[in-house]
């Protein structure tokens, strides 16, 4: 026993003087671009995992972090990785439609309950069928929304037939859920909704409950129907460009599996808090009104 102790002990000595050489030869520095603006709750968790990084490393990495999209947008953000653009990108699935044909099968209309439940079956299925769709990279993990659901302005949704020639904002799966319904799609980001509901361009839009507040949607809709029972997700991807994963030293690859293992679950629960904030958010603007 004191043998095997002696042991570990030894390994952990080597790991920590291994970090402490690298920072004293600088920090690696690394950039981690993201679109969420840095108020919403999935870009100040990215950004604690920066800092978790940064510490556990022992000073080791250094990440420069980029919300709001101000290094890559969301649907160049893969892109921008492979082409280190930026080191570490975090983005959606659904905002490369194609690209990505079997993890974004998670995203189909399954009736999700959670963001915990969602983005468990992400990670359990890239670690089941490893998808070659993600072989320009190194994937660091998954998280996935809670039940996206629709959001309307100036008309309640009750039936299919209300359904019938409104535009919705829906993008990935969720746009085949919408022409199923009857309505009719329109691809389109997040940090692009808001405006485009405002002015009329569409007349809502299909996305999960915490986007009433934390891209403040709640302003410019005035019904949300309870979809439950057809709710889809969006899953997100953390990535890292492939070639800079593989020039880091094995004890800082290390920290930063451990790190994004502990993350995982960190997402999954915010975005239930979150969808909880938004439906409060929801309902203390003027009219605004859930159908069930």
């Amino acid at each position: 026993m004191k043998t095997s102790w002696k042991f570990v002990t030894s390994i952990l000595a080597v790991s920590i003087v291994s970090l402490a050489a690298s920072a004293c030869a600088g920090p690696i520095k690394l950039s981690y671009s993201n679109f969420f603006p840095p108020t919403h709750i999935q870009s100040q968790l990215a950004e604690e995992w920066c800092k978790a990084v940064e510490e556990q490393s022992g000073g080791a990495v250094q990440i420069d972090y980029y919300p709001g999209g101000t290094l890559t947008k969301a649907k160049d953000c893969y892109d921008g990785v492979v082409q280190r653009i930026s080191d570490i990108g975090l983005s959606a699935l659904g905002y490369t439609a194609g690209r990505f044909p079997v993890l974004s099968g998670v995203d189909l209309p399954m009736g999700y309950k959670s963001g915990v439940q969602a983005t468990n079956v992400a990670n359990a299925v890239f670690a089941e069928f490893s998808p070659k769709e993600f072989a320009g990279v190194h994937v660091l993990y998954f998280h996935a929304h809670g039940p996206g659901k629709l959001h309307t302005a100036g008309k309640p949704v009750t039936s299919m037939d209300d359904l019938a020639g409104m535009k919705i904002r829906a993008t990935g799966n969720s746009a085949s859920v919408i022409s199923a319904l009857g309505g009719s799609p329109v691809a389109m980001s997040m940090p692009d909704s808001y405006q485009s509901i405002q002015k009329g361009v569409v007349n809502g839009g299909i996305y999960p409950v915490e986007t009433n507040k934390g891209w403040k949607m709640a302003e410019v809709v005035d019904y949300l129907t309870d979809s439950t029972a057809v709710a889809y997700t969006t899953t997100f991807f953390v990535v890292m460009n492939k070639d800079v994963w593989a020039s880091l030293p094995e004890e800082v690859q290390q920290v930063i599996t451990k790190v994004s293992a502990e993350w995982i679950p960190k997402h999954g629960q915010a975005w239930d808090d979150s969808d909880a904030e938004g439906l409060e958010f929801f309902l203390q603007q003027p009219g605004n009104t859930v159908v069930s």
